[in-house]
């Protein structure tokens, strides 16, 4: 804190010596950076989420050529980027370097609650603008303490969708199908998982509101190598349908020992475990077939870049042209939040943390991943909601998984593109 303190003294301090001088505003603005700090798990567990950002990283630095123009002027850029590595500490810690060692005017930060969290709660204390996103909102607000109707953060915003929505689209999926609508959950002991569990605000009383049986199986450690326990009580109690929030290896895990068990449920809907093509072809035996979930973003978003004027179908050619590797959800996201930044630093009518969050609150505007707008989900100031489709990843005459959208219903903007069917074995 002493380090940060001092470093808002020296600026005000150095703003106040320039004030008399001849110096124009122009040319004092060009002797300092604006710096934009980006946060994300590139390795480690959740590494595959953000398997597109260091694409995207370098397609937004070409595009912004080392300088932004503002209105208080023109101002050298810096984006700087930090790994991770899956871990909620070096999270907390990479944000720390961020603010006392690179200084940076804001931060941006993407990708489960295990990221997003630690980060914002680190800029909140030390009072430096921070947007975040790719995290349901209840593990991000609830999570950190927010409470309904408070002004809880001062300095941390985010975009994303909620569990109410997840839960309207996993219904709608499973009201697609015949089942005998029990079903299992597996929602592990970390921020994504409480949250996903509460018995008042999360799934349970959604699921049983909507005439559903709920067998929870209880909270598991991540990384988890045996789930026999949960397979044997889902038997037991005649589960069809499998859902959970979940990391990629748990998933295959839990897969693979289901099988083994002779436990083939109709449908295995789960949130965060099942986003990427090479996850799914990395699902033993082709586990991974007709795995269904959210649909956060992709080809079905009619929206397009502020910043690029590209679409979501020409972001997703661009990269795919570029890397050789199929599209990931999360690409609109961290496209999305460079769209925010840029947006909010030209806004901004002082460069100063007050003057920048000023410009963050602010914000209306419309996205490649949809609009963003904080203020419009009241008593949730510091979240604004962007929209949600539910989909299967299903296997192509090609070989290939392709994400198929195929309930839009909470989302009628979005696209469909095919039916859903029951999970294979």
């Amino acid at each position: 804190m002493m380090k940060l303190n001092r470093r808002r003294l020296l600026q005000t301090t150095g703003a106040a010596l320039c004030a008399p001088a001849v110096l124009s505003r122009a040319l004092f603005a060009k002797t300092r950076a604006l710096k934009v700090g980006y946060v994300a798990p590139r390795s480690g567990a959740l590494g595959a989420i953000s398997e597109g950002d260091g694409w995207a990283i370098e397609q937004f630095r070409e595009l912004m050529g080392g300088t932004i123009e503002t209105a208080t002027g023109t101002y050298d850029f810096e984006f700087i980027d930090k790994d991770t590595q899956s871990d909620p500490n070096r999270a907390a810690d990479m944000a720390q370097e961020l603010i006392l060692r690179d200084e940076v005017d804001l931060i941006l930060v993407s990708s489960t609650a295990d990221t997003t969290n630690p980060v914002c709660d680190v800029a909140e204390l030390n009072g430096v603008p921070c947007v975040s996103t790719a995290t349901p909102w209840q593990p991000w607000f609830f999570g950190r303490g927010g409470v309904a109707g408070e002004t809880t953060f001062r300095w941390t915003n985010h975009y994303f969708w909620g569990a109410e929505d997840l839960t309207n689209v996993y219904l709608e999926l499973w009201n697609s199908l015949e089942t005998n609508k029990v079903v299992g959950g597996l929602w592990p002991n970390d921020p994504d998982g409480a949250a996903f569990a509460d018995p008042e605000l999360g799934f349970p009383p959604a699921l049983e509101a909507a005439g559903f049986t709920v067998v929870d199986a209880g909270r598991y450690q991540n990384l988890k190598d045996d789930f026999s326990a949960e397979i044997a009580a889902f038997k037991k109690a005649g589960v069809e349908i499998v859902t959970g929030v979940m990391l990629p290896p748990d998933l295959a895990t839990f897969l693979v020992q289901a099988k083994q068990q002779g436990f083939e449920p109709k449908m295995v809907t789960v949130a965060k475990a099942a986003l990427t093509p090479k996850g799914i072809e990395a699902m033993p035996n082709g586990l991974g077939n007709n795995l269904s979930g959210e649909v956060y973003w992709g080809p079905q978003f009619p929206f397009a870049s502020s910043l690029t004027g590209q679409t979501a179908t020409d972001l997703i050619a661009a990269y795919e042209a570029a890397t050789g590797n199929q599209w990931i959800q999360s690409l609109g996201y961290i496209h999305s939040l460079t769209e925010v930044a840029v947006d909010v630093l030209r806004r901004a009518t002082e460069i100063s943390p007050e003057g920048i969050m000023a410009a963050v609150n602010a914000t209306d505007l419309t996205t490649i991943v949809g609009h963003v707008k904080w203020g419009d989900f009241p008593p949730f100031a510091n979240v604004a909601k962007t929209p949600l489709a539910g989909g299967q990843w299903q296997k192509q005459d090609s070989g290939a998984y392709a994400l198929i959208a195929t309930n839009n219903g909470h989302s009628p903007e979005l696209q469909i593109g095919g039916t859903l069917e029951y999970k294979t074995w």
